[in-house]
């Protein structure tokens, strides 16, 4: 059996389960003048859209040889920040609205549109050193308190970023016993420290565990529910490529997309 198998988040995954290849044949289509796009696309992307928005990156360029995708993957806080203070950048892909309004109350977008959720499943090395689970016999899903324990090293994103936000609300709602060890700058970084067991847990999205593959068990708890994260992204008011980044934009939100992020774990939004 392998440890994919053991995952207490496979009903999550199971809303996210799409048929078919998840971005062959989407059609970012035509500049409205009927020219095709060129020139450099950069997108400023929170870290837990790395894999997917790399992929349909992937797919943009080959449907416009003539434009080049540079990616740019942090915090949303982080991103932010750049942004406010100048960065150039054409997309902004935020984790959550509080960022993207953050960028908007600055005026630096215009109407950013919802594209994805995430919420948050607690990930623990294969070996789960700790003990971690479940209890036995329980029906429903657990609470966050019922699986951690006092003891356990735990490892969550810093508070201003959206998952340290989302971490810190549910940890509030579950009156957990645990209090986390290390603060991380993103996502990814909090996923690393399980995967390497530097850690006895984390707490991570669900398309984190679906891009560890093996590398970690997750447990889904109820008041996962009630702290879904809610991805916007925005073509920026000064974009140097505004044709492209919209495009980029109704490619995420087009029907190949919406499958795309569903495979790599995104629930609909």
């Amino acid at each position: 059996m392998t440890h994919r198998s053991l995952l207490a988040v496979a009903a999550a995954l199971a809303l996210t389960a799409c048929s078919g290849p998840p971005v062959d044949g989407a059609a970012a289509g035509p500049t409205p003048d009927g020219s095709d796009l060129s020139g450099t696309l950069t997108v400023f992307a929170a870290a837990s859209l790395t894999d997917v928005f790399t992929t349909l990156g992937e797919e943009f360029e080959r449907q416009h040889p003539q434009v080049d995708v540079q990616f740019s993957f942090a915090g949303s806080s982080a991103l932010a920040a750049q942004l406010t203070q100048g960065a150039p950048a054409d997309l902004f892909a935020a984790a959550d609205e509080a960022q993207m309004a953050r960028v908007q109350d600055a005026g630096l977008v215009e109407d950013p549109a919802e594209f994805a959720a995430n919420r948050l499943v607690l990930a623990v090395p294969p070996a789960n050193p700790a003990g971690l689970r479940p209890p036995e016999g329980g029906a429903g899903v657990p609470s966050l308190a019922d699986i951690l324990t006092s003891d356990v090293t735990l490892a969550v994103c810093a508070e201003e970023v959206p998952c340290g936000a989302a971490a810190a609300e549910v940890l509030a709602a579950a009156g957990s016993p645990a209090t986390p060890d290390t603060y991380e700058e993103d996502v990814r970084a909090v996923l690393t420290k399980v995967e390497l067991g530097e850690v006895d847990a984390g707490l991570v999205y669900v398309s984190d565990v679906v891009a560890a593959g093996d590398g970690v068990v997750a447990f889904a708890f109820r008041e996962g529910e009630q702290a879904v994260n809610r991805y916007e992204a925005a073509v920026l008011t000064d974009a140097p490529n505004p044709a492209a980044a919209r495009a980029f934009s109704e490619l995420v939100r087009s029907d190949a997309g919406q499958a795309a992020l569903g495979a790599a774990g995104f629930p609909p939004s």
